[in-house]
């Protein structure tokens, strides 16, 4: 079963913008995939074994132009 780690997604305004953050997320090493909820601007990423970095996950979101947070 995978793990899985919530984000909160800011600056997201269309589907491609949802791709866009899900093609990131999915770029992280250890990440086996991510969905993206435009409507309510998350992200939930799945994963196997060691847990992806929240900082190696924001960091990606970032470069790709948008902003991530940890969601309570």
């Amino acid at each position: 079963m995978d793990n899985k780690i919530l984000l909160k997604i800011n600056g997201m305004s269309c589907n491609g913008c949802a791709m866009n953050v899900q093609r990131a997320l999915k770029s992280v090493a250890g990440v086996n995939s991510a969905e993206v909820d435009l409507a309510s601007k998350t992200a939930i990423v799945f994963f196997d074994g060691p847990a992806p970095t929240i900082k190696a996950l924001t960091d990606a979101v970032k470069k790709a132009g948008y902003e991530a947070l940890p969601a309570a």
